[in-house]
């Protein structure tokens, strides 16, 4: 089972505002997003999350790495005096307008070989170029963005609902309040490193992150002759795989380089077809009462599809599988976006033929694919509220 340590963690002083120090993740912010945080506050995590060439540096992650550096040594990141986990609490109304109240811990977690067990993905990757992270990290030496893990611990909620010493807390544009708070009682991180090593961890959210940590360690291994440096762990966010401590959404499918006709005569042969109405505020909760999926094409017509009983013989119960199969001989190219309006904003600009709404995957499917060690298709799941970079900076110290 995997180790999870605490780590002397580097945070943004005090007296910062976190609601313009922290940012979205980066694979998730394009370049008019990361203008704009940078505008909002110079310490903006993206400066060095999300770096870029400048004039007296070229080199976009070598400008990270003297970011950082500039930012220790001014004060304005602050390293914590002994080893800490942090807990990392997010309350939101969910999309049915439910309270709901997560909390997971950041620390390090093991860094393992791949299908060594202990730490486990449960989806396929799709292919993506793994440059950018391994740069970054190597320029930095530093974990700035965390994996997403999930415990299969039990109990793992109740030990992290014990409150600590909060260093942080705001509230963002979509309404979630993320608070944080560190943990330096050595026998509450005892109790967390205990808890979680136990049993396996699954990547939610960041299996490319994994994998890039798994080339530094080992990079890390050949260079130092070592395997016991920082690069044995990864910054990761650990939180119990239960319900009322999950929200998971749909990744909808978006279609080119293949007709709307050719995908509905496709379609027609493993699904029921039939009219619906224009997309609105209900079209997600028939989609889960009827157990069907939504066609749009670029007119923004729809079309429900139901799921025929003799077509998906052998194929998981999953709408991501489910397409997967029905499409697996008509050529096309298919991409994935999150959110019903996203959705509908790339058909109306015409960039999509056509798109296919899914339902989101449940908690026991998600536990079922750990436990049975299956992956479900790419792009699967799709994990709320998205964690902010920048609450926690794990350096790793590798050239010491």
């Amino acid at each position: 089972m995997p180790r999870f340590l605490p780590f002397h963690a580097l945070r943004y002083a005090s007296s910062t505002d976190l609601s313009k120090t922290c940012a979205p993740p980066y694979d998730v912010l394009n370049d008019n997003d990361r203008a704009n945080l940078v505008a909002q506050h110079a310490h903006n995590i993206v400066n060095i999350d999300l770096p870029v060439a400048t004039p007296t540096q070229p080199d976009a992650y070598l400008a990270a790495a003297q970011t950082l550096q500039n930012w220790i040594q001014s004060g304005v990141l602050v390293r914590d005096e002994s080893p800490s986990f942090t807990l990392y609490r997010m309350q939101f109304r969910d999309t049915i307008g439910n309270q709901r109240n997560i909390v997971g811990v950041l620390g390090g977690l093991e860094v393992v070989d791949e299908g060594a067990g202990g730490v486990l993905p449960h989806e396929r990757t799709t292919p993506k170029a793994k440059t950018d992270r391994l740069d970054l990290t190597k320029a930095t030496d530093a974990n700035l963005s965390p994996v997403w893990g999930l415990s299969l611990a039990p109990g793992l909620s109740e030990i992290l609902k014990t409150p600590a010493e909060v260093v942080g807390s705001y509230i963002d544009d979509q309404g979630v309040t993320h608070t944080v708070e560190r943990v330096s009682d050595p026998t509450q991180i005892a109790s967390i490193t205990e808890c979680i090593a136990q049993h396996p961890v699954i990547i939610a959210d960041g299996h490319h992150r994994y994998a890039i940590s798994r080339t530094y360690r080992d990079e890390t291994r050949l260079r130092t002759n070592s395997t016991s440096t920082d690069a044995e762990q990864t910054l990761t966010f650990v939180n119990e795989l239960i319900d009322e401590q999950l929200s998971v959404a749909a990744i909808h499918r978006l279609y080119t380089d293949v007709s709307t006709t050719a995908l509905i005569d496709t379609l027609a042969q493993s699904f029921t077809i039939t009219d619906a109405p224009p997309i609105g505020d209900t079209t997600l909760a028939t989609m889960d009462k009827d157990g069907c999926l939504c066609f749009i094409d670029s007119d923004l017509q729809t079309k429900w599809l139901t799921p025929r009983d003799d077509a998906f013989d052998g194929i998981r119960s999953l709408d991501s599988a489910r397409l997967e199969h029905a499409l697996r001989d008509l050529p096309h190219t298919v991409s994935f976006q999150h959110g019903v309006n996203e959705v509908v904003e790339v058909l109306s600009q015409h960039q999509a033929n056509a798109a296919i709404l899914i339902r989101p995957v449940s908690v026991a499917e998600i536990k079922r694919t750990a436990t049975e060690g299956i992956l479900m298709p790419p792009k699967s799941t799709f994990f709320t509220p998205k964690l902010r970079t920048g609450f926690v900076i794990r350096e790793l110290n590798t050239r010491n």
